[in-house]
């Protein structure tokens, strides 16, 4: 099963207009919009959490890492 042609998408298209009313239409689509807008932002801010808090990490490991191998000199007179 491919793509439905042209004649397909007009009857389904039709069906719909008979279930939901031409004036409830745009009030789907809306919302369909803003459901993908809405689900969109949270990915991108989760991504930006998970690359924060590796971020975090790496330098925490660091700074450890340079505590460690930093030999502490003294200076005699």
């Amino acid at each position: 099963m491919g793509m439905p042609s042209g004649t397909e998408l007009l009857l389904i298209f039709g069906i719909i207009v008979l279930l939901f009313g031409a004036k409830k239409i745009p009030d789907l689509a809306k919302g369909l919009g803003q459901g993908i807008k809405n689900f969109k932002k949270e990915m991108k801010d989760e991504d930006s959490v998970v690359v924060e808090a590796d971020t975090t990490k790496k330098v925490e490991s660091k700074e450890q890492t340079a505590s460690v191998e930093t030999p502490k000199t003294t200076t005699q007179a």
